[in-house]
């Protein structure tokens, strides 16, 4: 019987580099952002380096933009990640048996939406170096590039950097789009967060940031009550 081949770092590496040029980018394109919104290079640094999640921090802007506090910042992007409790629980049956601290190193730069769908693929049992050459080289280049792009976006005339704002929502558009062509679902989660939060803000019951918080629970907990509904009824007349 064939022996299996065991994964290395080095293959994790091989299996990164699509995912390292593919972050270029959005990174570079967060970085431009950051410096419109008045964040300073260390802090876009710091951002890139201790978040390292692209969705989180993009939103992060839109919220530092309307000078939203802290705990709902932070709170928004938990709601956010709590994706990756399942991503992390499904690694961890396809992983080699090793210490918890080994696990929790790799798991901060290896366990995105992006790696977990390379890793996830992958027929051989993944390897703690394997994870770490995947995850690695993604995050370096996340970092490095989020760098660059604010770096690049001090030398713009100051009315091109202004018109960057822009860009910020052109890019959860982005996001959105595709998701809307794979489930409609997405279209009546969008609607809903729109509709709470516009309530919440016009009426004056909460600030910005809470309002942002609220309809972001208040409209995943409704669409999906309402898929899971909709679902046991169309099974009783198959």
């Amino acid at each position: 019987m064939e022996k299996q081949h065991q994964l290395t770092f080095l293959d994790g590496l091989r299996s990164g580099i699509t995912l390292a040029v593919g972050y270029i980018p959005v990174a570079l394109t967060f970085g431009l952002l950051a410096k419109t919104t008045g964040l300073s290079l260390i802090e876009t640094f710091l951002m890139s380096a201790l978040v390292f999640g692209g969705a989180s921090q993009y939103m992060s802007l839109s919220m530092l933009a309307v000078q939203t506090g802290i705990i709902e910042i932070i709170m928004t992007t938990f709601i956010v990640n709590i994706r990756h409790f399942l991503f992390a629980a499904s690694l961890n049956q396809l992983v080699e048996r090793d210490s918890r601290w080994k696990k929790a190193f790799y798991a901060f730069f290896a366990v995105t939406d992006e790696s977990f769908a390379v890793a996830a693929l992958r027929s051989e049992k993944l390897t703690a170096g394997y994870m770490i050459g995947l995850g690695s080289i993604g995050y370096v280049s996340w970092v490095f590039w989020s760098a660059a792009g604010h770096f690049a976006g001090a030398g713009m005339p100051s009315v091109l950097q202004e018109s960057m704002s822009v860009a910020l929502y052109a890019m959860f558009i982005g996001i959105l789009v595709p998701a809307l062509k794979k489930q409609r679902k997405v279209l009546f989660l969008a609607a809903a967060g729109a509709l709470f939060n516009t309530v919440f803000q016009l009426s004056g019951m909460l600030s910005a940031g809470w309002s942002i918080v609220c309809a972001t629970l208040l409209s995943a907990v409704l669409i999906e009550w309402l898929h899971q509904v909709r679902t046991e009824e169309n099974r009783k007349y198959v």
